[in-house]
């Protein structure tokens, strides 16, 4: 008899690989397991948790691709399994046994701004899509609803989880302007011109799957990877004379952006942290250069979180026009010199392809080409709206805050993340209208969602308020999707990141144009005429 017919679920969690970060977060992944135990018992079925809680480490996840694969070869192959996420995790921990698994997968998340648990849900999601492996998601704030409820049932009786994707629409069925044709033409005429080389400094950050572009497909949209080492990038660092990096460093505070700095290198953000970091951004565009790179990507979760300070505070002011200028090491040469080195965080290539083709159409258009990825990290409703809460560890340009440089600040990274510290690049963006964006890999091939949406301004005590329940040294972007609500964009976006740009409809037809011109499959969403 299998498990199904015994009635029974089967209950996986999936952590951090940072023990620090699964020790303070592990409380609220317990309380979360609890309310989806009690869903799932209140339609007569029975959960087993697949791994124990270990005393030891202090946590009950899933903390590496070999424990979750030697668990997963304990689970009946037929048996429903539950992913139960209330935190960020690292998808390959699970990942590998999902993929061999041939029983009902749902995966759910606690709506919870607290740790990044939606985030970890999207990213797994994201990394299911390319694997090509069936599930369901779901997700709710207390496991009662009726969102929740009626779905899970219908899972829990041999379903398949169905979420709306009406405001889902192929590019085919919209007129796209004359111009937007004519400037998305033009810059993927370029790119087969001269094809584009995004360097990726160590590939696959935190088990993100979804994040990786395998390398035909990325060839037959006329992109390279210049495949490079953070081991190099550390040791250019070292290269840099403490000349340079006070040069950054002045640079910035003359530009007015505050810098909350303390003594105790543990827990404070110190001057010694910032040169690290304005190193690692000479460092960067210098082997940028090098090797022609017109994107790059620096994992440093992995490897660099151990050695040096984050790499956030070097990822904002790569991704702004108006930076600190870097000379090459002779001091004859500024280097990219009026343009922004565009950056994808965390080696995310689906945000590196769409970061380099947004900065080449809004520059065709003379718009601002600064853009970003940032995290979907929560959401709730502010007079009468749904308002998204988009935010990324540091890494937006000051282009996109209110006040610029001048509004922004930088705060020491939280320690459970990054024991070595260094500063972040917070600010509040500015109202006005953006093209949000993803690309992805899925069905074996690239494809991408575009859509509109409005920035918009919430009272100082509101914004606090999300930075307090969310990540308070981060940058934030308070977010009104057009014609989305917040189940059809859970239930249809694949990865825990989306690309944000401001600008109108025109500029978002352009790079649908310049996506379907690289073969890449577009489809709009919500609103956009």
């Amino acid at each position: 008899m299998s498990s199904a017919e015994n009635n029974l679920i089967y209950l996986a969690a999936s952590g951090d690989l940072r023990l620090s970060a699964n020790r303070v977060c592990w409380a609220a992944q317990e309380a979360a397991e609890r309310e989806v135990v009690a869903a799932v018992e209140s339609f007569g079925l029975r959960v087993q948790r697949a791994h124990a809680y270990d005393p030891e480490a202090g946590h009950g996840f899933l903390d590496s691709q070999r424990r979750g694969l030697d668990v997963f070869a304990t689970i009946p192959q037929d048996a429903p399994v539950i992913v139960v996420e209330a935190v960020w995790q690292y998808s390959h921990h699970v990942l590998p046994g999902l993929y061999r698994h041939r029983g009902p997968i749902l995966t759910v998340a606690n709506w919870s701004g607290q740790w990044p648990g939606l985030v970890g849900l999207l990213n797994l999601n994201g990394s299911l899509t390319k694997a090509g492996v069936n599930y369901s998601t779901l997700w709710s704030e207390d496991f009662k609803d009726g969102y929740f409820l009626e779905r899970l049932g219908q899972w829990l009786a041999g379903g398949q989880v169905r979420h709306d994707d009406g405001h889902v629409k192929p590019l085919a069925d919209f007129a796209v302007p004359a111009k937007a044709a004519e400037v998305g033409g033009a810059v993927a005429a370029a790119l087969r011109q001269r094809p584009a080389i995004l360097g990726v400094f160590d590939e696959g950050c935190m088990g993100m799957y979804n994040a990786i572009i395998p390398d035909e497909l990325l060839h037959a949209a006329n992109m390279f990877k210049e495949r490079l080492s953070q081991s190099a990038l550390f040791a250019a660092m070292r290269a840099v004379p403490e000349s340079e990096a006070l040069a950054v460093k002045a640079w910035l505070d003359a530009r007015g952006m505050q810098f909350k700095t303390g003594t105790d290198e543990a827990t404070e953000l110190t001057e010694a942290q910032l040169l690290q970091q304005c190193r690692m951004y000479i460092a960067a565009v210098r082997i940028a250069h090098d090797f022609g790179c017109d994107a790059i990507g620096i994992q440093y979760q992995q490897g660099l979180k151990d050695i040096c300070p984050a790499s956030d505070l070097a990822e904002g002011l790569l991704n702004n026009v108006d930076r600190p200028p870097v000379f090459s090491a002779d001091g004859t040469t500024e280097l990219y010199a009026g343009n922004a080195l565009p950056h994808f965080n965390e080696v995310d290539e689906c945000a590196g392809v769409d970061g380099l083709i947004t900065n080449r159409i809004w520059r065709a258009l003379g718009l601002d080409p600064e853009n970003t990825l940032h995290d979907l990290r929560f959401g709730e409703d502010y007079a009468g709206q749904f308002v998204w809460v988009f935010e990324i560890s540091g890494a937006a340009p000051p282009q996109h805050f209110i006040g610029g440089y001048a509004g922004a600040v930088s705060e020491r990274q939280p320690p459970m993340y990054f024991p070595l510290g260094g500063g972040s690049l917070k600010g509040v963006s500015k109202p006005g209208e953006v093209v949000w964006s993803r690309v992805y890999v899925q069905d074996g091939r690239m494809k991408a969602d575009l859509g509109m949406a409005d920035v918009v301004a919430l009272p100082q005590e509101e914004t606090e308020r999300r930075w307090r329940i969310t990540t308070p040294q981060w940058p934030v972007m308070h977010a009104v999707l057009r014609g989305v609500n917040r189940d059809q964009m859970m239930g249809r976006h694949k990865a825990n990141h989306i690309q944000v740009a401001y600008g109108g409809t025109e500029a978002l037809f352009a790079k649908a144009v310049a996506f379907r011109e690289m073969g890449i499959e577009v489809s709009l969403c919500g609103e956009v005429n």
